[in-house]
């Protein structure tokens, strides 16, 4: 099954009609060890009490001078254990308890790879502190048959991966974490949300621990006893937090989720009945992807600069692909051709396992697209080889292999130019514009085709103090001019440098024996100040 869309062409829908998924992992860290320790394969993972040699399993990380309890397994909670108690008493309730120093980056790094997994139900998807995800569904969801067969299928490939979830479909974010992690309804319509967050507890609505104690004080310990609280003197008494969480989880305000990658401009899939394993037939669906977004392409007008292949294994890993192109392009061979030389140098890292699944082409960054006629003699352009020779060293090498000259928009010469990476420098850069800055011949006499990353001091002699240097000391050697021309002032960069910036005066030398320096005197020499100016050396002519 092919599918082709668009996710920067969907029409916004009504506050009303937003559907977000919240997705809670009770048992994240100790399900990552298990799996790692183990050896679970994410198709075919027993459940966390199915294995015959397993202990309870922990992770502890030291809390103000105490090693207490950070997660629990499944086995583990069935003896009484809870988190933040501390070590010493749960290895007396359990003498056989398997401890794990607690890992943060490793959790974090494995809640990222799930989020990457969630790709595939939509592009929308964002981080939920460190045990949780947020799914933008809104108008996808008919995708997958509706939101309860998503949600069936997201929860059975989760549980079949051996991990432990709970997750919930609500009209505001706020509201779909709240459910999720106090076992609510999977699926939630508007009308339902004050029924039922009337029994839970302050937590659910994200506040501060002493903000909750504040409130249990005062008799206010679930959500409905907040609802049903009168507003202002909640307000002066405990701030804006608590009333201003009711209205996100109730929809009265509004809550953003901040998705971790933004959504591609335009974007085709297929999903396999059978998974593929061959090289060959991963290139060969790409190029049918891209033959399928060349007509999105024409209908815009416009060309790729940046392509992204996704390719989904069955055991849950993610492999992300791109190539960048010099120029706006279109045509499905080269673009085929491009990710092959870009496999073919990933070879070691995409590992097929037990084959791939699902592949997705999304075009991340696109560009008017310029139609040339065509010659009697079919013949590349000269522009036309250099931008193939551009992709294909960014699709071997990558993006910081090839770095281009960008002129920037100064005088001065150690802001002048700048070197850039391909997709960083031509970015802005339209394909001619680009060519013709890669290609163009340097000024000879006035600039040096060489400057040094940072000016060197130099010993000048001069007969005069404003005139051209007679004689320069560099790396202790002595060097005789035979020729000068200057000077060229250049005034500083008041905005960047300050008003007591000094100005430069540039000398272009020859000394005796042929070689060209780029040498400038930076201050002036004036009758009221003993400060002499210095000397530097900026490049060398060829």
């Amino acid at each position: 099954m092919t599918a082709a869309f668009t996710p920067s062409l969907i029409p916004e829908h009504p506050a009303s009609d937003r559907r977000i998924l919240s997705l809670y992992f009770p048992r994240l860290a100790t399900d990552r060890i298990a799996r790692r320790r183990w050896g679970l394969s994410w198709r075919s993972a027993p459940c966390s009490t199915g294995h015959p040699e397993r202990t309870p399993l922990v992770c502890a990380a030291r809390a103000a001078n105490t090693m207490r309890l950070t997660a629990l397994d499944e086995m583990a909670e069935s003896f009484g254990l809870r988190v933040g108690q501390g070590l010493a008493e749960a290895r007396a309730i359990c003498a056989s308890l398997d401890v794990v120093e607690a890992d943060p980056a490793a959790d974090r790094a494995f809640l990222e790879a799930i989020a990457d997994w969630c790709d595939r139900y939509t592009p929308l998807v964002a981080l939920d502190g460190d045990d949780g995800l947020a799914l933008d569904i809104t108008g996808c969801a008919h995708l997958f048959g509706g939101e309860t067969c998503l949600v069936d299928d997201l929860a059975g490939r989760l549980s079949a991966f051996g991990l432990a979830v709970q997750l919930s479909v609500a009209p505001t974010p706020g509201l779909a974490r709240a459910s999720s992690r106090f076992a609510g309804p999977r699926v939630i319509a508007g009308p339902e949300a004050s029924a039922l967050l009337n029994p839970l507890p302050m937590a659910a609505l994200r506040l501060e621990p002493q903000t909750i104690m504040d409130l249990a004080r005062v008799g206010l310990k679930t959500v409905g006893d907040l609802i049903g609280a009168a507003r202002a003197p909640i307000t002066r008494r405990f701030g804006r937090a608590p009333l201003l969480r009711l209205d996100q989880v109730l929809g009265r305000e509004g809550e953003p989720i901040s998705p971790r990658r933004m959504p591609a401009l335009l974007s085709a899939e297929r999903r396999l009945a059978e998974p593929i394993v061959a090289e060959d037939h991963i290139l060969d669906l790409a190029g049918r992807l891209a033959a399928g977004l060349k007509v999105s392409l024409e209908a815009r007008n416009e060309g790729g600069r940046l392509f992204e292949l996704l390719i989904f294994r069955v055991d849950g890993r993610v492999f992300r692909i791109e190539v960048g192109t010099s120029a706006p392009l279109r045509d499905p061979h080269r673009i085929k051709a491009l990710f092959k030389d870009r496999l073919s140098v990933l070879n070691d890292e995409l590992e097929a396992g037990f084959g791939f699944e699902l592949l997705r082409l999304n075009v991340l960054l696109s560009e008017p697209f310029e139609i040339h006629q065509a010659g009697l003699v079919e013949e590349e352009e000269e522009g036309e080889h250099l931008a193939r020779f551009l992709d294909q060293v960014f699709a071997r090498l990558g993006e910081r292999a090839l770095r281009l000259p960008v002129s920037l928009a100064s005088h001065w010469p150690d802001r002048a130019a700048n070197h850039a990476p391909l997709t960083d420098g031509l970015k802005t850069l339209g394909r001619r514009h680009a060519i013709e800055q890669s290609m163009k011949p340097p000024v000879r006499g006035l600039r040096p085709l060489r400057l040094l990353a940072r000016p060197e001091e130099v010993e000048v002699m001069s007969a005069v103090p404003d005139g051209p240097p007679a004689s320069f000391r560099w790396r202790r050697v002595q060097r005789r001019i035979a020729r000068a021309e200057g000077p060229e002032r250049l005034t500083p960069e008041w905005w960047a440098d300050g008003q007591d910036a000094a100005p430069r005066d540039y000398f272009r030398i020859e000394d005796t024996i042929g070689q060209r320096y780029w040498l400038y005197r930076k201050g002036l020499y004036e009758r009221e100040t003993t400060i002499r100016p210095t000397w530097f050396l900026q490049g060398m002519f060829s």
